[in-house]
């Protein structure tokens, strides 16, 4: 079936007017980043070109996809914006509070008894306004999404930051923090500045042990964490022509690691095979009708240098298999290239757990890729070395795989079935052959490999591969195997080689599903009551911010984050999940991952009212109670990974005024925006280390916080001396209203009164 038809077909016939409008006021010819940016103008046709990487632009998304991690905070700022139903399709996906620990049957039903408060809060909050409710087992959002409402040519946001994934079906779907999805909830545009492009052209074809995931690993290698920063990657070719639609949405979906808003690929066979393998024929029908606008302009493609701000060239006849890791997936080695590297730097060559699933591969052809290895390994008689996990990605995926046999496979290898859920790829997972801080290594599919994210070990080496590579390395048990070339001996003493993967792109006899798990609001939800009880340690209805306002001074150190600092970093996962409806607690976790640049210690900082040290949210909480503002300094690409926004909203509730870094990350730098914060970054990167432990802080210039202005702060020393320096930042006028009321809610909730 498919979902918001109506809205589809409208996005559609007015395509080609705004394209063809926008492409004589560009100029030239267009890519498919442009042409679906330019036709979701909130102001309909395009009176100007815009500048990349410059202009700030008002857009109108078609719908918004949230997981009920960070729904949780949405919409509890949306009960706030003083509207009867939601203005566009917007849906809640139950699968992050599911722990993975014992299989699927077993933690489910422990979820839905430790969460049911939250679970609940959601599904009622969610007929109220006229959302779409996913119930836990449901599946993985990105996985649903792309299986239910991901268009080719559509605009999409999301609380998450893999909401990219969608980009696999020809969308531009972006992750945002909850205060952007909540302005466009209530009918407002969504603010992005303009994107800067950059192209990837494939060619040849995916061959042997080589699969869509080595595409963007080798993509991430290349541009670092923070090389797509700003940017829309799009990807063409005959080589893109040749990958499935969910080998696609697997190379999207890690685009969040390169710092990429989003990225796309072009309408093209492997699509409409997908729309219509899941029941959406319609979909595909009218999407043909306009095929040539739902991807690059011929000329585009053909000279992609003269149209895109970068260029990347990937052959896929010659690509190779990678594993990323450890501690950060922009590391990239070729897995023939792995163990001599792995013995250099002291990784553990042991493997002892191979994970597969997480919403970067977790559709019906990667399970049935990997299970054409598991099976080998039974055939062949080998003893698998490795624990064995797999989350699939959806109910319908999983329904489907139990029917034709791949989740057996999986079984006869003693594996685990995790729920349909994100479950380790998050931190929700409950591993029990590990105590303590054990050095150890595990392979995955997932997409983030930080520090302590799947277990909270922080020694735990984790490497992200391929669906049928982490099988392979898993059954090996070694991270040095090279089933290209390296044999296993089985169990009558037999050298053996594994042989390459097979798969099938979609399941030959269709997919098919008893129960999908979606419930449907009622038209009126005006009679839905919302109840949230005072006594909650799950949930607590917000108090809006007030203003910080023009005059800082005397601020205090609180923390100077040293090295990479990411929303883990920031606000952690894992167990602190359960707290993500109530900022007062959740912020007990706030930057208590980060190291402290004195000390080098996690959540040691300095109170400079007392002279003594404590946890960075205690040192927080003191300076809010005494009315003393505290600054957080930052290095590079800071807030680099997931979309939470409770890593801006945390500081803001314990009284931080301002963070100050060498560079954002994109999400976060809006999130911080957004919650009527300062986001600032040195004009002299160097300043940094002018930062002491001791320093006082003040704004001399605030009074004067306009577009493109630099600001002054002056640092005072213990010792009296002073530095000042020079900060710049990238508020336009409406975020620095947004400043201005205490937050952007504020300003949404003003507007709604008049």
């Amino acid at each position: 079936m498919a979902f918001d038809i109506k809205m589809i077909k409208e996005v559609y016939a007015r395509m080609a007017e705004r394209v063809d409008i926008a492409r004589n006021k560009v100029g030239k010819p267009l890519t498919l980043a442009e042409k679906i940016l330019y036709n979701h103008l909130w102001d309909g046709n395009a009176a100007k070109g815009y500048i990349r990487g410059k202009d700030y632009v008002d857009f109108a998304p078609d719908r918004i996809a949230c997981q009920d991690a960070t729904a949780q905070m949405a919409l509890l700022q949306f009960m706030q914006a003083g509207k009867n139903k939601v203005a566009v399709p917007t849906t809640v996906h139950c699968d992050h509070l599911i722990q993975a620990k014992q299989g699927a049957n077993l933690d489910l039903k422990r979820a839905n008894d430790v969460s049911k408060e939250v679970f609940d809060f959601l599904a009622s909050v969610s007929n109220k306004y006229g959302i779409g409710f996913w119930k836990p087992g449901a599946g993985i959002i990105h996985q649903v999404v792309l299986e239910n409402y991901a268009f080719p040519g559509g605009m999409m946001i999301g609380t998450d930051s893999h909401t990219v994934n969608a980009g696999g079906l020809g969308m531009v779907a972006v992750g945002v923090g909850g205060a952007d999805a909540v302005d466009v909830m209530a009918g407002m545009a969504w603010e992005l500045k303009f994107p800067k492009l950059i192209g990837v052209k494939l060619t040849g074809k995916l061959n042997g042990w080589t699969s869509a995931k080595d595409v963007i690993l080798k993509v991430a290698g290349i541009l670092t964490v923070k090389g797509g920063t700003g940017a829309i990657v799009e990807y063409f070719g005959d080589g893109a022509k040749n990958l499935s639609c969910t080998g696609k949405g697997t190379i999207c979906n890690m685009g969040a690691e390169i710092g990429a808003t989003t990225s796309t690929f072009g309408y093209d066979a492997s699509m409409e095979r997908y729309l219509r393998a899941t029941d959406r024929n319609e979909v595909a029908d009218e999407a043909n009708k306009i095929k040539e606008y739902l991807t690059g302009d011929p000329e585009v493609y053909a000279e992609p240098e003269k149209y895109f701000d970068q260029v990347i060239e990937i052959n896929l006849d010659t690509l190779r298999p990678y594993l990323n890791g450890p501690f950060t997936p922009d590391l990239a080695t070729p897995v023939g290239e792995l163990g001599a590297k792995a013995k250099a730097n002291g990784w553990p060559i042991k493997v002892d757990w191979g994970l597969i699933g997480s919403c970067t591969n977790s559709s019906y052809e990667d399970l049935s890729r990997a299970a054409s290895i598991a099976k080998q390994a039974v055939d062949k008689k080998l003893v698998t070395k490795a624990d064995f996990g797999i989350n699939p990605g959806s109910e319908q995926v999983r329904y489907t795989a139990e029917r034709d046999g791949i989740l057996k496979v999986f079984e006869d290898l003693n594996a685990t079935i995790f729920t349909n859920a994100c479950g380790p790829c998050i931190g929700q997972w409950d591993r029990s052959d590990l105590k303590g801080e054990e050095k150890n290594t595990i392979v995955h599919s997932f997409n983030r490999n930080f520090s302590k994210r799947a277990d909270g070990n922080p020694n735990t080496h984790a490497f992200v591969g391929s669906p049928e590579m982490v099988a392979a390395i898993a059954i090996s048990g070694r991270l040095d195997f090279d089933p290209m070339n390296d044999t296993l001996i089985n169990e009558d003493g037999e050298a053996v080689k594994l042989d390459e993967p097979k798969g099938l792109e979609l399941p030959p006899l269709g997919f098919d599903v008893k129960d999908s798990g979606y419930v449907e609001p009622v038209k009126d939800g005006s009679n839905v009551e919302v109840s949230v009880s005072p006594t909650s340690e799950r949930l607590q209805l917000l108090t809006p911010f007030e203003p910080i306002g023009n005059e800082i001074r005397g601020a205090k150190l609180l923390i100077k984050a040293f090295g990479k600092c990411t929303t883990d970093h920031i606000s952690m996962a894992g167990p602190w999940l359960r707290f993500r409806g109530h900022l007062d607690n959740i912020s007990n976790n706030c930057l208590i991952g980060a190291v402290n640049a004195f000390g080098k210690k996690t959540n040691f900082v300095k109170n400079q009212l007392t002279d003594e040290y404590g946890g960075v949210p205690d040192v927080a909480r003191a300076y809010k109670a005494a009315g003393v503002k505290s600054i957080v300094v930052g290095d590079h690409n800071y807030g680099e990974g997931s979309s939470r926004e409770h890593a801006a909203m945390e500081p803001r509730h314990l009284g931080v005024a301002a963070v100050i870094v060498k560079s954002f990350a994109r999400i976060h730098e809006t999130n911080l925006k957004k919650q009527g914060m300062l986001g600032l970054t040195f004009d002299n990167e160097a300043d940094y280390d002018l930062i002491q432990e001791d320093d006082v802080f003040n704004f001399i210039d605030l009074n004067e916080f306009s577009p493109e202005k630099q600001l002054t702060l002056e640092i005072v020393h213990a010792n009296g001396s002073k530095d000042v320096i020079k900060l710049n930042h990238t508020y336009n006028q409406s975020q620095i209203d947004w400043y201005n009321e205490g937050s952007a809610l504020n300003l949404i909730k003003k507007e709604n009164l008049k």
